[in-house]
């Protein structure tokens, strides 16, 4: 495992990333309509104890009560962050000071994956993403995704 400071070295958006963010996914359907939102909590950190370089764990809340879980470890390596967990593979890469792209496909899913674009406000308190839903190499829908650092 690498240390905090090799992954930050490798990677240094990562430590805009650190924190806990609040927010909102909208899924929009291929032709735009709303198809599902939800609220958001993420919690992101660089684990103490070596086992990866970075955890995020996902909390979604929706309206009528349901919530899901879900954490993801990463490892960076050459300026590449790669996620292998029982939900998801995929990577992501630091484009510019404020800009990560991730690619990344459900492992239930063999036709299907996902380009995810991440940008951080000039003031590292606002992220904004957008996802690419595609399946046989088609768009088949997009998230949109407002968050806000409540802590660092």
């Amino acid at each position: 495992m690498t240390s905090f400071r090799a992954a930050i070295a490798g990677m240094p958006i990562l430590k805009d990333h650190i924190g806990v963010w609040e927010g909102e996914y909208i899924h929009l359907g291929k032709d735009g309509e709303i198809i599902d939102r939800h609220a958001s909590h993420l919690n992101c950190w660089i684990p103490e104890d070596g086992s990866s370089d970075i955890v995020q764990v996902n909390t979604y809340t929706w309206a009528d009560g349901r919530c899901e879980e879900f954490t993801f470890a990463g490892f960076v390596r050459d300026g590449i962050c790669y996620f292998d967990t029982e939900r998801i593979v995929g990577e992501m890469s630091q484009v510019d000071e404020l800009s990560i792209v991730l690619t990344w496909r459900y492992r239930s899913d063999p036709h299907g994956y996902l380009y995810e674009l991440i940008q951080l406000s000039h003031d590292r308190q606002a992220k904004f993403r957008t996802w690419h839903w595609m399946e046989h190499d088609r768009l088949v829908k997009r998230t949109i995704i407002s968050e806000r650092k409540v802590t660092q």
